[in-house]
């Protein structure tokens, strides 16, 4: 490509995605992303074979939202959440400290073993059912789903979806995956709730209100309730063996939705209608947009730039290189930069803790700003459909006094075990 496509590649990526931040005229994230990688092709910055093909690399994720976005509906549809909410606000026991407690302790779970995606996705509708049925106000315990996805995102391999592709074919076995990043990641839920609980310290003064009578679960509840365990224990299997998570994850959520409508005899559509497909073709144009940008021929040169770095000083080299894919992913997402980062730390060829300071910094860095990871992006979609709604100068504000500590602390933590 000539200086001049190069320049036109990069000045459309930022373009969309300022879109994607800025979301100008209330126009969906989607429709910036898209925008952009119709530029590219249209413009014959990227041949539209090459454009399909990259947005085809995205396969696996697409069937990793649909599933889990049908496990969320249908358990919302059938009053899981609801249930859940009413357990949850008995068990607080009035105290609104005690709530938020049991909100990040299940928010830390259900990341782990269902995804940050899933936090996002499943989670949210039940705290806000929670915080509807405690007459508490909602934001300091949404803002729980929200930072608890990306903090706890790194403790399995099936935590974050992007885990998967930093470190691709080299994916250390689930010991050795253990063993570099236990630590950080429990320093990072530890830091991250600390930093949260002391911003949100006056909101959680107020009183909660008592819960009568706990209605049974339903049977489609249930259900639902019993599909989403499964998930979590196929993900972990499909995880163990190194296979892709996506197409599991649909067949389990497609499966679980179909035997509960069927139960139920319920029609598909309700269930269908309201599942947010907007996050599909952004996910799309992200995955076109870093590949017009692999075009430009800088990654190449940021593989060399680490490799050099990796030579020089290994440990400074991972805290820098840790700490630019933090920033970086709130200025691009991190799903791009998670792409980016595993086509340079593969072709480098650094050390696991390199490539695991890097992995670092895709999690934890999207909790500076609303679409600085996908989880978060899917959080906000959430709230809307809960007619709440965050700016991103709020969430950046609560951002900055919680990200660094919990980058920093983790990025140590990993300097430690790798020594």
């Amino acid at each position: 490509m000539t200086p001049e496509s190069n320049a036109a590649v990069w000045g459309i990526a930022a373009l969309a995605t300022l879109g994607v931040i800025a979301r100008p005229w209330n126009l969906p994230e989607f429709i910036w992303a898209i925008a952009g990688a119709a530029l590219l092709v249209v413009f014959n910055l990227l041949p539209w074979p090459d454009a399909l093909a990259a947005a085809a690399k995205g396969t696996d994720v697409y069937f990793f939202l649909v599933g889990m976005m049908l496990l969320a509906e249908v358990a919302r549809q059938e009053g899981l959440f609801d249930w859940l909410a009413a357990w949850a606000v008995r068990h607080s026991r009035g105290s609104a400290k005690r709530l938020f407690l049991i909100v990040y302790v299940v928010g830390t779970i259900v990341t782990i073993l269902l995804s940050n995606d899933a936090t996002a996705v499943v989670l949210t509708p039940a705290v806000y059912a929670a915080t509807r049925a405690a007459k508490v106000e909602p934001l300091p315990y949404l803002f729980i789903c929200a930072f608890i996805a990306n903090a706890a995102s790194f403790v399995l391999p099936i935590s974050n979806p992007a885990n998967l592709v930093v470190f691709g074919k080299e994916m250390p076995p689930l010991g050795e995956w253990l063993r570099i990043f236990a630590l950080p990641s429990v320093v990072a839920i530890v830091a991250t709730y600390l930093a949260l609980r002391l911003t949100q310290r006056h909101a959680l003064d107020s009183e909660v209100a008592e819960v009568g009578d706990i209605s049974p679960l339903t049977m489609g509840g249930a259900l639902a309730a019993f599909g989403i365990m499964l998930t979590a224990v196929v993900l972990l299997v499909a995880s163990a063996m190194g296979r892709d998570l996506g197409l599991p994850t649909f067949v389990a959520g497609a499966a679980v939705t179909a035997v509960v409508l069927l139960i139920r005899r319920r029609s598909p559509l309700p269930v269908v209608r309201d599942i947010s497909w907007s996050v599909l073709p952004l996910v799309a144009g992200l995955f076109i947009l870093v590949e017009g940008l692999n075009r430009t021929g800088v990654l190449p040169a940021l593989a060399r730039l680490l490799k050099e770095g990796t030579k020089a000083s290994p440990q400074a080299t991972a805290w820098i290189a840790g700490i630019a894919a933090a920033v970086a992913s709130n200025l691009a997402n991190n799903l791009p930069i998670g792409l980016i980062a595993a086509t340079t730390t593969q072709t480098a060829q650094v050390p696991a803790h390199v490539t695991g300071a890097i992995l670092i910094g895709v999690n934890l860095g999207p909790n500076l700003s609303v679409t600085g990871s996908l989880a978060t992006i899917l959080w906000l979609i959430a709230l809307r459909r809960e007619g709440e709604s965050v700016s991103t100068l709020r969430f950046l504000k609560l951002g900055l006094v919680i990200m660094p500590p919990a980058l920093l602390l983790s990025l140590a933590a990993l300097s430690a075990m790798s020594r």
